[in-house]
């Protein structure tokens, strides 16, 4: 997808999401991946909103669990079910991705976060459009960020 920095100039956007936990006070990334449109960030935060939601009430999770994806984020522990149950409604509500996919095409970020208050656990889940040619160009000295080829689902 191309968007316009400035008149006349054209800058190539690629886009990033993540799901970060935080409880305690600290914040920990779960995972994330590097994708070429928005459409695939909301896909992938869909389906790890459910992968989170269907996680609930489930023991701890093996490193070598088969059904986890590499891309896959690693699940949390909810203790009560409030948070799931948010997240299945966000990655059903058609009204929410139309938000969402508006958000990213206008540059903004799109963020669902949950909560889960019994012990103050916070999951979010975010998108948001990065330009790694200005990024590059700027970090000339650096390589680019790896990126992941999406698959399609």
């Amino acid at each position: 997808m191309a968007a316009r920095s400035a008149p006349g100039r054209v800058r190539a956007l690629d886009y990033v999401a993540a799901v970060t936990v935080k409880a305690g006070g600290r914040t920990l990334p779960l995972g994330g991946v590097a994708l070429p449109n928005r459409r695939l960030v909301l896909r992938w935060l869909r389906r790890q909103a459910l992968r989170l939601a269907d996680g609930h009430g489930r023991g701890p999770v093996p490193a070598a669990a088969p059904w986890l994806g590499a891309r896959d984020v690693r699940p949390v522990t909810f203790h009560g079910s409030d948070a799931p149950e948010a997240l299945r409604a966000w990655a059903g509500d058609h009204g929410r991705q139309d938000h969402a996919m508006s958000a990213l095409e206008s540059g903004r970020p799109a963020l669902l976060t949950v909560v889960d208050p019994f012990v103050g656990l916070c999951v979010t889940l975010g998108g948001w459009p990065v330009d790694l040619c200005g990024w590059a160009a700027a970090s000339a000295n650096h390589p680019y960020p790896p990126r992941t080829v999406a698959e399609e689902v």
